[in-house]
């Protein structure tokens, strides 16, 4: 959509990826935003960005990216959105507002509000798409039209920021919900983040398949690929998530180990009907979400 009004006159984005680099592409398309400046330890990275019209120009650090910014975007690994934050905070001018886009919110939260004074706002959100690249080539301004985005205010939340945070979310393609911080780490816990859990225990486990002397995974397939994509998502993100939403992750991990011990012992007994309840109960509940 095209917005009468530029939303966001100067945008500051701290970490110019994939996630940074799609908000900032599709608010330019939706003309909601001014000037969007990136910032980030890499510097062909960040060239990169500028020669694709990801941003407009950048600088490597913080306190300079983030002078006379509107809103400060954080898509920075969970575990350093507190420091980071810390960082610019010196450069933030009296209103500005914080918002990121990290998977687990109760975490970041606990990290960035006691540090943060009255005049400067924190909207925690976490848009929930993505794709296993990375860096601002991968880039692009539909990563968000009709995924949702999930934003998380707490009592602190001043209520035009979260208003503005929502339009923004709105503008890119995103469908807003909101909801407590505790809801959103347990369904993500369950959504998200086991997933990956599993794919990168599947890849572990076949990849070092020792009984054959090639390595097996060069004959994965479509099914084997399509699966285990997500598992060539950035190492240190995930590291991140599974240490900062630990409790909840553990949580479904175990009911996971419920379910995949039930099947073992199908499997095991050759029980055909049991086998069969087991497969077709997982059908009717993936295609009820299709």
């Amino acid at each position: 959509m095209m917005t009468e009004r530029v939303l966001i006159p100067r945008l500051a984005i701290l970490g110019v990826g994939l996630i940074g680099g799609s908000l900032a592409l599709a608010l330019k398309q939706a003309g909601a935003v001014g000037e969007v400046i990136g910032c980030g330890r890499g510097k062909p990275n960040l060239e990169k960005a500028v020669e694709l019209g990801v941003i407009d120009s950048y600088s490597r650090d913080p306190l300079e990216a983030v002078n006379g910014a509107d809103v400060v975007f954080l898509a920075t690994p969970v575990k350093t959105l507190g420091p980071v934050t810390q960082s610019c905070l010196p450069g933030l001018k009296s209103g500005a507002i914080i918002t990121d886009a990290g998977s687990v919110k109760g975490e970041v939260v606990r990290a960035i509000e006691p540090l943060l004074p009255e005049d400067i706002h924190f909207v925690p959100g976490h848009p929930i798409a993505g794709t296993e690249k990375s860096g601002a080539e991968a880039a692009f301004s539909t990563l968000y039209q009709g995924k949702r985005c999930i934003l998380t205010p707490t009592e602190n939340t001043n209520s035009g920021a979260l208003e503005l945070i929502r339009q923004m979310w709105t503008e890119a393609g995103s469908n807003v919900v909101q909801m407590s911080l505790e809801k959103h780490d347990k369904i993500l816990a369950a959504i998200s983040h086991l997933p990956h859990m599993v794919a990168y225990s599947l890849v572990n486990a076949v990849g070092s398949y020792d009984h054959y002397e090639e390595n097996i995974l060069e004959y994965s397939a479509g099914g084997f690929r399509d699966f285990t994509r997500i598992a060539s998502s950035d190492p240190t993100m995930w590291r991140d998530i599974a240490e900062t939403n630990r409790d909840a992750l553990l949580e479904m991990m175990e009911q996971f180990e419920v379910f995949f011990a039930e099947l073992k012992t199908e499997v095991m007994a050759g029980s055909s009907d049991k086998l069969f309840d087991f497969f077709q109960r997982s059908k009717q509940l993936r295609d009820a979400i299709l």
